[in-house]
């Protein structure tokens, strides 16, 4: 015993999950604001601006925040996986407000992230991480 704590590997499962909140957030920031780099620039504003500019900051909020969650998931900290369960729970909201199988996906996706942020080995990681 060297008297220096354990390092604990990252459970794969967390790492897949952390990129993937990663891509789903960095891709719904680029797919508003890679067009407006294109020669329809200007229809791209106009349709911005018709989605209302309150939405869309609700929108770009919660995708950051999928990419800021990701981010600090794979660093190891435990108030990430917090972030994603809440950001989880407010698609769930959202969802209920259109279709029935809208909710239904996002219940399911739920349930399996929720399972392996919280799994076992998740939580003995984010318990005895290190920094």
């Amino acid at each position: 015993m060297s008297g220096e704590p354990e390092r604990r590997t990252r459970p794969r499962a967390i790492t897949i999950l952390a990129w993937l909140f990663i891509a789903v957030g960095a891709a719904g920031i680029l797919k508003d604001v890679w067009p407006l780099a294109t020669p329809q620039a200007g229809q791209q504003i106009a349709k911005l601006k018709a989605e209302g500019l309150a939405d869309l900051g609700l929108a770009w909020t919660s995708r950051l925040l999928a990419v800021i969650g990701g981010a600090f998931l794979l660093r190891g900290f435990n108030w990430a996986r917090w972030l994603l369960v809440a950001w989880m729970a407010f698609h769930i909201w959202i969802s209920a407000l259109h279709s029935p199988m809208q909710l239904l996906l996002h219940c399911v996706i739920f349930a399996g992230a929720g399972c392996l942020l919280f799994h076992r080995q998740s939580s003995a990681y984010f318990r005895n991480r290190t920094a």
